[in-house]
């Protein structure tokens, strides 16, 4: 007989949420109605106090019929996180020192605590650097600070894109022409907002024929979905309006899914989403990645229940 599991998600409020689309929102309801005790804590929650690791953690109850998804907080109770079987680390990015904290503290009782992704490698793989351990299968890619580096980068691939290296959802993204005026300005917006270097990228047309997301769970390819970008946008991410239809792999997916797979399982990062434009993967996702809820609605597949039949058959239940 399987035992219920104690489950946390360390997560953003639900509040703030769009749970008609959330992927953790998904996820925990699968749990909830396979019996598992869910709870929830935010970062600011999390806390390391006389060598063990704590939460200010309350239990959830979560309902969905038709699209009608709602939630109920319990009271919040300090608890010992090394208590529970599984946390789903489900903070959505900016990757800053409040992020790297929690991946310092949770890291302290990951050989006790199944936490997905490991938290270790989390750290150690920001989705636009980690990618670069694959460069053979990117686009054209600069990581620098220097305007002159960057200027002689536009001069030799012309049409590029310019984007933070620590953003997410397509915020700060930039598709830069060859003739365009505002290049030097936006490089000192980006200066003067933060000291991180920045990303530039060859521009990629194929991005107008869609942007593939696909999921992984243990390095294993589990469902994809396109993503269109609406008219006058370079950005496909469907934060920014791009819309989602059916999509299937083709070899050249294939290909890449193949070359990071046994990566992805030896660093314990079990949940990962790839983006992938033409034949170019541009990041791999493995902070809080998103994208099963419109896999669903296109292709049927139901990544929650993938995804948990792993997590139990890893605890042996």
């Amino acid at each position: 007989m399987k035992r219920n599991l104690k489950i946390a998600f360390l997560m953003d409020p639900f509040e703030e949420l769009d749970l008609n689309g959330d992927t953790t929102f998904a996820l925990a309801l699968e749990a909830q109605c396979r019996k598992h005790d869910i709870s929830f804590f935010k970062p600011d929650d999390l806390f390391f106090k006389s060598g063990q690791v704590f939460a200010n953690i309350c239990k959830i109850e979560l309902s969905s019929l038709n699209k009608n998804h709602d939630y109920k907080y319990h009271d919040k109770v300090i608890s010992p996180l090394i208590h529970y079987d599984v946390i789903l680390m489900r903070q959505d990015p900016p990757f800053n020192m409040s992020y790297i904290t929690a991946t310092h503290i949770l890291e302290k009782i990951s050989s006790s605590v199944l936490i997905v992704n490991n938290p270790y490698e989390v750290r150690n793989a920001p989705e636009k650097i980690f990618v670069t351990n694959f460069s053979h299968l990117m686009p054209k890619t600069l990581i620098s600070r220097n305007p002159k580096i960057i200027r002689d980068f536009r001069d030799e691939y012309k049409d590029i894109i310019i984007k933070p290296l620590y953003g997410n959802g397509g915020q700060g993204v930039f598709h830069v022409l060859p003739k365009d005026e505002n290049f030097h300005s936006i490089l000192e917006m980006f200066f003067t907002k933060n000291s991180e270097p920045l990303m530039i990228q060859e521009y990629l047309s194929d991005v107008r024929n869609g942007d593939k997301r696909i999921i992984l769970v243990n390095g294993m390819v589990v469902g994809a979905i396109n993503r269109i970008p609406k008219k006058g946008e370079s950005r496909s991410n469907m934060h920014v309006g791009g819309k989602p239809e059916k999509t299937t792999l083709t070899s050249r997916d294939k290909y890449i899914c193949n070359e990071i797979s046994q990566s992805l399982k030896d660093k314990g990062l079990y949940f990962v989403g790839i983006d992938i434009i033409g034949n170019y993967i541009t990041e791999i996702n493995v902070t809080s990645p998103t994208g099963i809820r419109e896999i669903k609605a296109h292709n049927s597949i139901a990544i929650e229940e993938i995804f948990w039949d792993f997590i139990e058959k890893k605890l042996s239940l």
